[in-house]
């Protein structure tokens, strides 16, 4: 049994206690909080427009299908929410919408009486992966659900429905990501989740990672154990615990059926995946970690690699050919600079030895691929268990990246049990029971496939989730239909240009980086134009963006690991940036989303964060480095680890820098690097710094966030300083419990704070001092990601599994504490231009043209308000409405009341008010007061 890492109590306070998982009862409470937080919160009539992205989706978790109307099915995405479609995947309904979480590990419905099962939190075990909080149930097809237990299992695998009893339900349980406990293992209902019974448990760090039942009888079960364990520094995701179990009585007792049969045993085993065809006939795909055997066969290579150089000596490398020594280098990548005369050179004089030209390859992204593991293979059994035999000779190479934390998914066809579908990095199919295998990813379906039904009674009708959303095909893979449909990108970033018509940029979870106009229209019209809104310009998995002011063609982007690049998006042309280190040196350390910071105070500087940050004085071009590691110093893992997160330069001063890492440091320089101050020393230790971020209105004023994500510490860190960060003082008040992601300041009111966590959107009016739920049409999402854009004055909110939202936030910049502490304030109502259009309609089929103006207000108490809308002094319209504490906003379709077209006319009997086609009297040109009380406003109508 494995066990993790000893939880050490730091010695400066018991503030300052951390990577201790949070409770269960905690994660509960602060649901319950939240929810009522939305209830009387004072922005709960600010409402978000979600602007898309759809062209490209997010990962699935789970489909679950009609068997009696296959046009009829839900999927479940990952971080994105449960949707609905009885129209075959033309368009899709959120039904998970009103629940406390998003976050999916499996689905199941009961569809003779529309009951449907969530098992919440992820099935994978990737970085980005999130907890759940249990078992969520709905019998009324999503509108409401009721959590029916296991609030501490983290992440659920798999749900089954006794076919022949809907009150039995067994349950795959993986338990915490990031931490042992007990909620793991199998569970079982017999009273619809009234009560569970826990009938197969392993110990603390293993969990159950797939269960599938016979078709033909659900007595006879088979499961997957899976023993696991993550750090924010290493992936360990085999051992002994793996292994395979049966029941022959519905999932009450188990016994193992792996031991002594031909299946792999030992420290090796690494996630399995189980397809049923019968209770005899069973597949088992395996991620083994056993190492490769070396091929003894294979000739030496006439090319050098980077093992050569681990054990070559001093005289050996002198004794290269300049050639051959030249081809290694170039093509590794080797900076120019590094060629064999000169390295030679460096060899000796002793600068640099051998084994550096091997080290100087190895950072954690090299060092996370080429680890040499057999990787997935398939087993099978024909006697229920007994023995197993692998069917095929050769490696299935390219399936598996590396780790199989992110892949484990077989099926087979109900029809034919020598057709089989294994999902990895592509999917492939073997019709032959696996001996033989081919591809049917075409270039329709994106990589990483997750999820996978196989119609049992249409062959070749089959549904594919990945995680580029969701494919349908009718004939086996042969070709595909793409249904991303819903808008659930999985953001790390989002970025604002400062164009009139601005662009948004933003970077997804494997789905690169795109942009598009922040007004762009999500419809199905791309379709019929043949290009779709948003545009990709960058691969792999999507990070930070930054765009020159001067010109916005000029944008800086990448993908994992610090792979960035300066694009010219005039050109096409694409510069790589990302700073290298010296040979002899140390590799940089680059976090899986590397930050990079663009100055203000002059367009050309750069900032790019390593385990040191470094600096380009002329857009990337060269760099130099302005510090020494400003982390821990890292730990030996397959995980980079001990790197800078987060980088703020202060708009007062160039060169007053603030940065984070991800274990926990924050260092200031207040002299472009010249020298650095730890700060964090009084803060929570070794958690990941999220964001650091220099006040706009305060010299001195410093705010940082600290996630404990990684050690299932899912306490609030938010904290502000106003002494460059020599003392902090904690502002996370009545914040609910919920690790957080971005906090960013208001660039007008300075009191004004927007905070982003794993389950959500706040706002504090009173720099922290107090936290609103900002979440209306906001759902209870992971918020990666925050950007203001200061002229238009809207907020983008980057959720990892809601793509993007968009709201104005001018009003809310003008809640000051004057304007709160008054009963009631009118805020700036945008004028409108009179239209010879309004009250028409452009054909008998469409609706009329209806003009309509917002007038904004605040009022300190719930109450009943009327409107009153003035012309000098004749009152042209009313409007009552019940208004709540807080922000309220009322739609005005400037139109006259009929008392106050009679007064209007008989003021002002030279002008000629005409009725429009819809039969409504609209205003006419001229300036207009809006009265609520004693508070006034004005708009025009131009």
């Amino acid at each position: 049994m494995k066990t993790f890492f000893n939880l050490l109590t730091l010695c400066f306070s018991a503030s300052l206690l951390a990577q201790i998982p949070t409770n269960s009862t905690v994660v509960q409470n602060s649901l319950e909080q939240k929810t009522k937080m939305m209830n009387t919160s004072m922005v709960k009539n600010i409402a978000f427009t979600n602007i898309g992205p759809t062209v490209m989706s997010g990962r699935v978790a789970d489909v679950a299908v009609n068997p009696e109307n296959t046009t009829e099915f839900y999927v479940g995405y990952a971080s994105g929410g449960l949707w609905y479609t009885n129209n075959n995947g033309t368009t899709f309904t959120p039904v998970l919408d009103n629940s406390p979480t998003q976050n999916i590990g499996d689905i199941a419905v009961d569809w003779n009486t529309g009951t449907i099962w969530v098992g919440t939190g992820e099935k994978n075990s990737s970085r980005s992966s999130y907890a759940g909080i249990g078992m969520l149930k709905s019998t009324d097809k999503g509108k409401t659900w009721t959590n029916v237990g296991l609030p501490d299992s983290h992440h659920i695998s798999r749900i089954l429905i006794n076919p022949n009893n809907a009150n039995e339900v067994v349950l795959g349980v993986i338990g915490h990501l990031y931490s042992p406990n007990q909620e793991r293992g199998i569970f079982k209902t017999i009273d619809a989740g009234k009560t569970w019974t826990k009938t197969l448990f392993i110990n603390n760090d293993t969990g159950i990672i797939d269960v599938a039942a016979a078709p033909e009888d659900f007595n006879i079960m088979y499961a997957a154990s899976w023993e696991r364990e993550r750090k924010a520094w290493n992936f360990d995701g085999d051992g002994n615990n793996s292994a395979i179990y049966k029941s022959t009585d519905a999932g009450n007792s188990w016994s193992k059926v792996s031991d002594n049969s031909g299946f792999p045993i030992g420290d090796g085993v690494g996630r399995i995946g189980l397809a049923v065809f019968n209770k005899n006939t069973v597949y088992a795909l395996h991620d083994s970690q056993f190492r490769r055997p070396k091929d003894k066969s294979k000739k030496p290579s006439e090319t050098l690699a980077k093992e050569d150089f681990k054990t070559m000596s001093k005289a050996d490398f002198l004794n290269l050919s300049d050639k051959k020594l030249n081809i290694y280098l170039k093509n590794n990548g080797f900076q120019e600079k590094y060629r064999a005369e000169n390295v030679k050179q460096m060899v000796r004089v002793g600068t640099v030895k051998p084994v550096d030209l091997a080290s100087y390859l190895e950072d954690a992204n090299a060092m996370l691929f080429d680890t040499q593991v057999i990787g997935a293979e398939v087993f099978k059994t024909t006697n229920g268990g007994l023995s197993w035999k692998k069917t095929h000779k050769d490696y299935l190479d390219g399936v598996y990246s590396s780790y199989g934390y992110y892949f484990g998914e077989i099926r087979v066809d109900l029809q034919d049990q020598n057709a089989i579908y294994v999902l990895g990095v592509p999917i492939i199919k073997s019709k032959d029971g696996g001996k033989t295998f081919t591809s049917i990813s075409k270039e329709n379906v994106h990589s990483d496939n997750q999820a996978l039904w196989i119609n049992p009674k249409k062959p070749g009708h089959i549904l594919n989730g990945n995680d580029g959303g969701l494919n349908l095909s009718y004939d086996d893979g042969e070709n595909w239909l793409k249904l991303n449909d819903p808008a659930v990108g999985q953001f790390y970033s989002v970025y604002a240009d400062n164009q009139k018509n601005y662009k948004v940029y933003g970077g997804l979870q494997d789905n690169g980086v795109w942009v598009a106009d922040n007004n762009a229209k999500m419809d199905k019209s791309w379709y019929q134009k043949g290009q779709n809104p948003y545009k990709s310009i960058m691969g792999g998995d999507g990070m930070q963006v930054q765009v020159d002011d001067r010109n916005p063609n000029i944008v800086y982007t990448g993908y994992q690991f610090g792979n960035y690049y300066r694009i010219n998006r005039e050109t096409g042309k694409n510069e790589y940036i990302q700073p290298k280190h010296t040979l002899g040196e140390t590799p940089y350390r680059f976090n899986w989303q590397t930050p990079i910071h663009l100055s203000k105070h002059n367009q050309d500087i750069l900032y790019l964060g390593g385990n040191k940050l470094h600096r380009s004085l002329n857009k990337g071009d060269d760099w130099e480095t302005i510090s020494d590691d400003l982390t821990t110093g890292g730990k030996k893992g397959n995980v980079a680890y001990g790197t800078l997160t987060t980088i703020s330069e202060s708009p007062f001063q160039f060169g007053l820098i603030y940065v984070g890492s991800d274990d926990g440091y924050i260092n200031v320089t207040k002299n472009g690097g010249g020298s650095w101050t730890r700060i964090s020393n009084n803060l929570p230790q070794n958690l990941w710094v999220s964001r650091v971020i220099a006040s706009a209105h305060k010299k001195e004023r410093v705010y940082a966030t600290l996630n404990g994500y990684r050690f299932d510490d899912f306490t609030t860190y938010i904290y502000m300083s106003n002494d460059f960060g020599q003392t902090w003082k904690n502002i996370s008040s009545n914040m609910p419990a919920s690790p957080v992601n971005v906090i960013k300041e208001d660039p007008k009111n300075e009191n004004l704070l927007y905070v982003g966590t794993d389950n959500g959107l706040y706002v504090s009016f009173h720099q922290g001092n107090s936290w609103e739920a900002f979440a209306n049409n906001l759902p209870n999402v992971a918020v990666h990601d925050l950007v203001i854009q200061p002229t238009a004055k809207d907020l983008i909110v980057g959720t990892h599994g809601r793509s993007l939202y968009k709201t104005n936030i001018a009003s809310l910049q003008e809640m000051t504490e004057a304007v709160l502490a008054k009963s009631t304030h009118i805020f700036a109502t945008n004028n409108i231009r009179k239209n010879r259009n309004w009250g028409r309609s452009w054909s008998q089929w469409r609706d009329a043209y209806t003009p309509e103006i917002t007038i904004p207000f605040y009022v300190k108490s719930n109450q009943k308000v009327t409107v009153s809308i003035f012309n000098d002094d004749v009152k042209v319209n009313t409007l009552n409405i019940d208004a709540t504490k807080g922000y309220n906003a009322v739609k005005f379709d400037v139109s006259f009341s009929k008392t106050g077209k009679r007064a209007f006319q008989k003021k002002n009997k030279k002008v000629t008010i005409n009725k429009a086609k819809n039969g409504v009297y609209y205003l006419p040109k001229g300036k207009y007061t809006v009265k609520i009380g004693a508070a006034e406003s004005e708009f025009e109508i131009k």
